[in-house]
């Protein structure tokens, strides 16, 4: 790693990074230090692993990566095709499980590889003007492009994931600088297909995070019941807390943020 490298890094990110991985090891330490489920090992090893992978990403030439993106594109869809073939978990096939404590989730490396692939066909296609995004054939094949993924992991079912492709895959294109008009047509269709979409194509499950969400009394012993409880362990900790490795063990509130916590760092 050169002097430049090390210069155009911003450290900023860097710095505030390891701030909240350290952070969030006290805290789930604390969480989790009565119990045997091994969280926090788990953490300190998908840490151990992402620093060296951090690492070779900030070495590596991102315009390397630009150009092996269509292949790395094609792994992304075969790879978002076979975990249509593997065991469910929890109602849904998005992981590959490598053991009883290990499971990988292809759509969050294909969520990276999209971005790239993605600004790479916009390259190619704005190649001799930046309004040439704005053709009907040249949008649809980013549509095209971005819809297989996304269609792919709306039949896994993960909703949540497909609308985090959307609104990336929506930022992109406004900042290649599509017409306004493309972009007011799509808040309409957005308007009028969300309530569409919650009546006749959501599953009863994904209603109820909704409802419970918006109303977490509506089943306060059941989906509703770490909602509340969190409002609790807030009241009861006020601004804070009880403190690390002094919360009071046997408290509703407290087992509320132990599972607050492990759910949110894993």
């Amino acid at each position: 790693m050169n002097r430049k490298m090390l210069k155009n890094i911003e450290w900023s990110i860097v710095i505030c990074s390891f701030i909240l991985i350290c952070i969030g090891l006290i805290g789930l330490f604390s969480a989790t230090k009565e119990s045997d489920s091994g969280e926090f090992k788990r953490q300190i090893l998908w840490i151990c692993i992402s620093i060296p992978a951090m690492i070779a990403t900030v070495i590596i030439d991102y315009n390397k990566i630009v150009k092996i993106s269509p292949v790395l594109y094609l792994l992304a869809i075969i790879s978002l095709i076979a975990v249509l073939f593997t065991e469910p978990i929890s109602g849904a096939r998005s992981w590959f499980k490598i053991s009883e404590t290990t499971t990988i989730q292809p759509s969050e490396f294909a969520k990276i590889i999209l971005i790239v692939f993605l600004a790479y066909l916009l390259v190619k296609l704005q190649k001799n003007d930046k309004t040439e995004i704005n053709k009907i054939w040249k949008l649809g094949i980013i549509l095209l492009a971005s819809g297989v993924p996304i269609l792919l992991i709306v039949i896994q079912p993960d909703y949540g994931t497909a609308a985090a492709f959307i609104f990336g895959i929506a930022f992109m294109l406004f900042a290649s600088g599509i017409d306004k008009k493309y972009v007011i047509a799509v808040l309409l269709i957005i308007v009028i297909m969300v309530p569409l979409l919650y009546m006749f194509v959501l599953p009863d499950h994904a209603k109820s995070r909704i409802d419970v969400f918006l109303n977490p009394e509506l089943d306060p012993r059941g989906k509703g019941y770490n909602l509340i409880q969190s409002k609790l362990a807030i009241g009861s900790g006020q601004l804070f807390r009880h403190g690390n490795f002094v919360g009071k063990s046997n408290s509703a509130s407290d087992i509320c943020i132990r599972k607050l916590l492990i759910s949110y760092f894993l």
